[in-house]
Formats: C-alpha cells, structure tokens, sequence
C-alpha cells in the first residue's frame, strides 16, 4: 500500500490541475503581477458548477433515484455530524472561542466543490469509474453543516432573552439559496428533466472546455490560497494540525459510509473527498452574514491555506488507497 500511494500522489502532483495550482503559488510568493479579474473568477465559477450540476443530473436520471437516495442519506449522514463533533474539539482540545469554533466546523461539515472536481479527474487518469450521479453527494452536504455551525455559534453567544431566529432565517436563506446551492441544485434538475438529449445538446459547451476551465479556476486558487499563507502564523498549531487530520478522519468514513452504501470504489472515494473537504465558497458567505464575531483569519486561512491544498496534493491519493484497501484491491 505504501508503494502504491507513493505512486499516486507522484501521479496526482504531475496531474494539470495540481501543477496549475502549485503555478499560481508560485505567483504569488514570487509577488508576480498575475491578477485575475473579480468577473472572470465568478464567471469560472459559475461554469463549473453548472456543468458538474448539469452532468450529475444527467446520471441520476440514468441510474435512477432508487440507486441515489441510500448514499444521498450517508452523504446527509454525514454533513450533519461532522459539525457536530468538530464544534467540542475545537472548542475544548484547541481553547478557541465559541463562536470560531462554530464557524470553523461549519466550514468543515460543508463540501468543497473544486476539491471534488479534482478529485474526479485524478480518478480519470487512472481509469478507475466512479458513479456520475455522485455531484448529488454533493449537493446534500453542502448546506445541513452551515445551518447547524450557524446555530452553534448563536447558542453559544445568545444573551438571555434574545431570540436569534431573524439570524437564522437569514442564515438558512444564505446556506439553501446561496449563490453555489442554487447553481449546483439548478443545474442538476435540469440536467435530471432533459436528460442524454439534453446532455448530447450541450456537451460542446458543458464536457469539451471543462478541463481548461478547471485549470484556470485552479490557477486562480493558487494564488487566493498562497496569500493567506502569511496567516498560518496566526492560527497556531492546533489548527494547522486540525486542517489536515480531520480531513483524514472524515475522509475515512466517508469512504466506509460509501462502501456501505454499495457505491463502487471510486464512488466511496468521492464521498471520502467530499466528507474531507471544507466549503470556502458557500460557508464563509453565510457565516459572514450570520457569524460576524467570527474571525476570518481562522475559518478562511483553514479551509482554504491548509485543507485544501493538503487534499488536492497528498489527500486524493490517500483516500483512494483507503478505498481499495477496504475494497481489498490492495495486496
């Protein structure tokens, strides 16, 4: 197993999108004048979450919903507690504030789209298949982890006699009807309506520029994560520590959680990527609306200076090599 996962993470750090985002590290440490335009970077999201919504759509339709609906639950399963146990470690092992602590686990028990974008291309260049209806995965997992940090959060700090529910409202508006959910969710509805005749229509646009588009928008977080670089100092070493073994502990059942759930090998490691993401997209918007006493320094420089890179280098690899030793494929 050593061998192979040495191999791998070779392979997945020689991969495109890896050496786009180690090139916009580069850029930025080496305080290169590339810039992206505000426009572009949204305009980069927004494609890529209508195309992988538009294409898990597609397949759910293909598989049918009898086929999603019991790791959709695991998925479900998932975000729900991930919160939940995430809150008292960083709030009693790392001594941070209640309301960092909600806002820290919020972003941990939410998804990372991108991470589970480049984790079906490393699984396509080494021809493992892996269920297409898995962007549903997805989709469940990005808001139940926001609703419940956000709830956290206001429990802990509430004053007696002060309901928090127009914060909640407003936090449940931002975690369901935010910007990605509804582009995601949109996108998969309809890719679920029209169909393969709605997919065979519009794959000149939504499959053949897709991995250009991934490598740009990567390029792009390479230099958005290399500058919250500098604040590593200033989450200490609890977090640092918290960014990469957490994610390895929730990749971990996610990968269980799928193999229980009859999902294939490449299947349970997506929900593996999915369980070790952190949202830095959804998360930190409902969290700013909802959690302002909460430090930015501490959820964005985790999920985006050490959890991301961690997964999109070393944590691809490592989950895949979980998924095969459990599906006894590792000799």
């Amino acid at each position: 197993m050593t061998t192979d996962l040495v191999q791998a993470i070779q392979a997945n750090l020689l991969s495109p999108a890896v050496l786009f985002f180690l090139l916009g590290v580069f850029a930025t440490l080496s305080k290169s004048d590339l810039k992206f335009p505000e426009p572009l970077y949204l305009g980069l999201t927004i494609y890529l979450l209508t195309a992988i919504g538009f294409k898990g759509g597609v397949a759910i339709a293909s598989a049918g919903i009898a086929t999603v609906w019991l790791p959709a639950l695991m998925a479900i399963v998932l975000g729900t507690l991930i919160p939940l146990w995430s809150y008292p470690i960083l709030r009693f092992i790392g001594r941070l504030s209640p309301v960092d602590s909600a806002a820290i686990a919020a972003h941990y028990g939410s998804v990372s789209a991108v991470t589970f974008i480049a984790a079906t291309n490393f699984l396509q260049s080494l021809n493992q298949p892996y269920e297409e209806y898995a962007t549903a995965f997805l989709a469940v997992m990005e808001s139940p982890a926001i609703i419940i940090g956000i709830v956290l959060g206001k429990l802990a700090t509430q004053k007696p006699g002060e309901s928090f529910l127009p914060t909640l409202k407003v936090a449940l508006h931002e975690a369901c009807l935010g910007r990605s959910v509804v582009l995601l969710v949109g996108a998969m509805l309809i890719g679920f309506l029209s169909g393969k005749r709605g997919y065979d229509a519009t794959s000149g646009f939504f499959v053949a520029p897709f991995q250009g588009v991934l490598a740009l928008f990567l390029l792009e977080m390479g230099m958005v994560a290399a500058r919250r670089f500098g604040d590593l100092r200033k989450v200490g070493l609890f977090l640092v520590a918290f960014g990469m073994l957490m994610p390895l502990l929730h990749g971990s059942l996610g990968v269980i959680l799928g193999h229980a759930a009859g999902l294939s090998l490449g299947g349970a490691t997506l929900l593996g990527v999915l369980a070790a993401s952190a949202s830095y997209i959804a998360a930190p918007a409902a969290v700013r609306l909802s959690l302002p006493e909460a430090s930015p320094t501490l959820y964005l420089t985790a999920a985006l200076a050490i959890t991301f890179p961690f997964n999109i280098t070393v944590g691809l690899p490592v989950y895949f090599e979980i998924a095969k030793w459990l599906f006894g494929e590792t000799p």
